[in-house]
């Protein structure tokens, strides 16, 4: 099975920026994972193919999780957030990704 040809353009553009928190350290440390923030209509295909190519890893699978914008207020007016989708990347045993350094 041959992996399907994405537009390197697009795929540049589908992950946002890493997540960085409590939560995604320990999902990085117990399940070799890694959160994205990628854009709405992202595909599963479309975000392995991207983090693939961007840091030059092995990705095992990708699960995503759609969260809704939280509604706020500023002042006497209502806003909301954007909506947010968010990918959990797990990378294949012996494969680490480090935002620190530029690319090995």
């Amino acid at each position: 099975m041959s992996a399907p040809k994405f537009d390197e353009g697009r795929l540049a553009q589908v992950l946002l920026a890493p997540i960085v928190s409590e939560k995604a350290t320990s999902v990085a440390e117990k399940h070799n994972q890694v959160l994205f923030k990628v854009m709405r209509d992202a595909t599963k295909p479309e975000i392995k193919a991207a983090v693939e190519l961007m840091f030059k890893v092995e990705v095992a699978s990708v699960s995503v999780v759609n969260i809704k914008g939280k509604t706020k207020r500023f002042g006497g007016r209502v806003g909301r957030r954007d909506h947010v989708k968010k990918a959990y990347v797990a990378l294949k045993p012996g494969q680490e990704l480090n935002f620190s350094g530029e690319a090995a």
